[in-house]
Parts: structure tokens; C-alpha cells; sequence
């Protein structure tokens, strides 16, 4: 039964992050003007694209939510278990509450990217390395690039830029994390 609960929540982790990184990609291309360097990634879901966008977020989230269920039920390490559900609930908060309703929609996308960095460091206890080493790795840059963002520092990147090397490196990894579920041999 555990064998089953690390496929099932591999998969629903790797959906929740290729789906969301193709409509990000299809929703920047499909805004006029957009720049992915000077607008903020949620500026996607209040123009034009908003419909796509949104669903998109509060999917990321809920497959989160629902990976968390069967990958605690495989290894009941409640430490990632909580900042899972935190950076699930933080994500789909970003979807049903778009960035035009002011500081709510700032919450969670701060609930999003802090848990999803803190979430990529605890998961080196359930994978096996290198994959460990790289999600601690991919944890580090998120929360370093939080920070910065936070201090209105973008190295050049502009906010949109910057803001991409806080959720991009949590994506990467919660697709690997989930590959890494899906191929588990026991």
C-alpha cells in the first residue's frame, strides 16, 4: 500500500507543477505585452488570461493538497506534510484571490513561496540523493530569492524576473519529487 501512496502522490505532484509551468507559459504568451522581466507573475491573472491563469493556480494547489495526503500516508513525516499544505493552500489562495484584491492575494502568495522552499529543504529526508542535495539546493535559491525579491533587490532580472527565481526552482522541484515518487521500485 505505501508503494501505491508514493505513485499516487508522485503523480499528482508532477502534474500539479508541469501544468502549472505550460499555461504560465501559454498564458504569458497569449497577454499582450507582457513582459516576463517586468510584470509580476500575477499580473497574468487579472487581464486577459485571468480564466486560464487562476484555474491553473488553484489546480497547482489542490493537486498538492491531494499529493500531501498520499505522501504522508507513505512516509508520516509531518514536517513536510505541514509545509505542503501550507504552500498548497498558499497557491490556490493566489487563483481565488486575484492579485486585484490587494493584500489577501499578497498573503498567500507569500504563504506559497516560503513553504514551497521550506518544502523542497524537508523533502531530502523521503528522496534519495542526488536528488536530495538538489532539492535542498532548489529550496535555498527559492527562499534566498525570496528574500531579495522581498528587499526590492532583482540583480538586473526586474521584479517579474526575480520573482521567477522564486517559484521556478520550487516547480523544478516538485516535478522531480514527484518523477522520483512515480519510479519508486518499493
Amino acid at each position: 500500500m505505501m508503494y501505491d501512496n508514493k505513485k499516487m502522490a508522485g503523480a499528482l505532484f508532477f502534474v500539479a507543477s508541469i501544468q502549472f509551468l505550460l499555461f504560465l507559459v501559454i498564458t504569458e504568451a497569449l497577454y499582450p505585452d507582457y513582459s516576463v522581466s517586468e510584470n509580476y507573475i500575477s499580473d497574468l491573472g487579472v487581464g486577459p488570461t485571468a480564466l486560464i491563469f487562476n484555474l491553473s493556480i488553484i489546480v497547482l494547489g489542490l493537486l498538492i493538497l491531494a499529493g500531501t495526503y498520499y505522501l504522508h500516508q507513505a512516509f508520516k513525516f509531518k514536517v513536510l506534510s505541514i509545509l505542503l499544505v501550507l504552500t498548497g493552500i498558499g497557491a490556490a489562495g493566489v487563483g481565488l484571490f486575484p492579485e486585484d484584491m490587494g493584500a489577501i492575494h499578497g498573503i498567500f502568495a507569500l504563504v506559497a513561496f516560503l513553504f514551497g522552499g521550506l518544502s523542497a529543504i524537508a523533502s531530502y529526508k523521503v528522496l534519495d540523493s542526488p536528488l536530495s542535495y538538489f532539492s535542498v539546493v532548489l529550496g535555498i535559491v527559492a527562499l534566498v530569492a525570496l528574500v531579495l525579491f522581498m528587499s526590492g533587490v532583482y540583480l538586473g532580472l526586474g521584479v517579474g524576473g526575480m520573482e521567477r527565481m522564486i517559484a521556478h526552482p520550487v516547480l523544478l522541484w516538485g516535478a522531480g519529487l514527484g518523477g522520483s515518487l512515480i519510479s519508486c521500485k518499493k
